[in-house]
């Protein structure tokens, strides 16, 4: 939250979309208070764009929102656990208003390695292991999520070779505000607001962040 509040002050008013909500902490604050608050859970067999106990049913794969119609896409820890990421990048870019924002964490567990497939879908839609089968935990599943990728810092590079978006990767180590230990990078891809345009947003981003403790890690393609 500290982030969104830093970043996007009047969240309250925007329209919001959250996969894959917690049932704690920045999801309760935000399906209180944000009166534009969509969260939505991957229903398997469940018709997208359905609403399901109250919740929409949505594949970030392939997203029933119309273009340019969300403010702020918002996903904790759950790139890890999707099978093809440049197909999300793609949909939250096209679902983004000008000016809008993906923001999210997800654990960089590989820090000095590039990242590398755990599993991946075959075309028959069978789930082939490279590795090691692992699993965090499901809002909505006993049996967990499926960890398919280990993300390095390299991340940043796939989010724009998938869409031509540029992200700001945040680290913060604040004990003052309960942020402490590993895997507390905050991500940011920023739509711009206007393609013919150089921007510049960025400056004014990175002087926020040295006011309030951030530190920001290089967020522009490798090569």
């Amino acid at each position: 939250m500290h982030a969104l509040e830093l970043f996007f002050p009047n969240w309250k008013d925007l329209v919001i979309h959250e996969s894959s909500p917690a049932n704690r902490g920045a999801s309760v604050r935000l399906a209180r208070e944000c009166k534009n608050y969509i969260p939505s859970q991957f229903y398997p067999g469940k018709e997208l764009g359905s609403i399901v106990d109250g919740v929409r049913c949505e594949n970030l794969e392939a997203l029933t929102f119309s273009e340019e119609t969300i403010d702020l896409h918002i996903t904790q820890d759950v790139m890890e656990h999707v099978f093809d990421p440049t197909a999300v990048f793609r949909e939250i870019a096209r679902t983004l208003k000008p000016g809008g924002s993906h923001v999210f964490t997800v654990p960089l567990v590989n820090r000095d390695k590039p990242s590398r497939r755990r599993a991946r879908k075959k075309d028959n839609g069978q789930i082939e292991y490279i590795r090691p089968a692992e699993y965090h935990g499901n809002p909505i599943s006993d049996q967990g999520a499926l960890v398919t990728i280990d993300w390095g810092f390299d991340i940043c590079k796939y989010i724009f070779d998938s869409c031509r978006l540029f992200t700001h990767l945040l680290y913060m180590d604040d004990l003052s505000k309960g942020i402490k230990g590993e895997y507390n990078e905050v991500l940011l891809t920023i739509k711009p607001i206007s393609t013919n345009r150089v921007d510049t947003s960025f400056l004014g981003t990175t002087i926020r962040l040295l006011r309030h403790g951030f530190r920001e890690k290089k967020s522009l393609p490798l090569s």
